[in-house]
C-alpha cells in the first residue's frame, strides 16, 4: 500500500493539513499524520489537531512521499526540525516524492531539493529564499516534488500526489467523487 507522511507543526495551516490527509485517504493512501511534537497540534487559526503519531514513533516507516502543510509559524518550524530536513534529504535521494504546498515549499528550498527544479508557493516565498524558477502555477510538479500555491490550492495539490502515486484514473475517480 501507498504511504504518505504528513508532517504537522504548531501553527500549519488546518484547512492544508486536513484535506490533504482526508483527499488521500479517500484514495486509499496510507496517511500517517505525525506532530514534530508529543500531544495535539494548534494550527495557526487556533483548530487543536490530533496526530496520529509522532515524528519519532513514525520515522520507524518507510513512505512513498512526505507532504509538507504550509502556514505560518508552522512552516518555520518544519525548515528548523533536523529530522524533517534529514528525511526530506533522503527521500529526495532515493527518488521517492517530496511535496509542499503555501509558504512549505521553503523547507524545499532551504534544503536544496529545488535547485534546477519549477516551483510555486504562496506569492513571495520562494522568492524569499532566491528561487528563480517559479511558475506561479496552483500545483506544479518537476519530477518527484510537487509544490502548490495557497490554501485555495490544496485539493488540486492532493489530486495531484494522487495522480503521482496512483494514475490518472485513480486521480480522475477520486476528482469525480468530490463533485457529486
Amino acid at each position: 500500500m501507498t504511504r504518505v507522511l504528513v508532517p504537522l507543526a504548531q501553527g500549519c495551516e488546518e484547512l492544508e493539513a486536513v484535506t490533504i490527509i482526508d483527499i488521500l485517504r479517500r484514495a486509499d493512501i496510507e496517511v500517517v499524520s505525525a506532530g514534530l511534537d508529543d500531544g495535539p497540534v494548534t494550527a495557526s487559526r487556533g483548530v487543536r489537531l490530533l496526530p496520529d503519531k509522532t515524528l519519532e514513533e513514525a520515522l520507524s516507516q518507510d513512505y512513498d512521499m512526505v507532504a509538507l502543510p504550509g502556514g505560518l509559524p508552522g512552516s518555520d518550524h518544519l525548515a528548523d526540525d533536523q529530522r524533517i530536513t534529514g528525511l526530506l534529504r533522503a527521500m529526495n535521494a532515493s527518488g521517492r516524492f517530496v511535496g509542499a504546498v503555501c509558504a512549505a515549499p521553503k523547507v524545499l528550498a532551504r534544503n536544496g531539493l529545488l535547485e534546477g527544479k519549477q516551483a510555486t508557493a504562496f506569492p513571495g516565498v520562494l522568492q524569499a529564499e532566491n528561487h528563480p524558477d517559479i511558475t506561479g502555477n496552483a500545483v506544479t510538479r518537476d519530477g518527484t516534488v510537487i509544490t502548490s500555491r495557497s490554501v485555495g490550492t490544496v485539493m488540486d495539490f492532493a489530486l495531484a500526489i494522487i495522480e503521482a502515486l496512483q494514475g490518472r484514473e485513480k486521480r480522475d475517480q477520486i476528482e469525480a467523487s468530490l463533485e457529486r
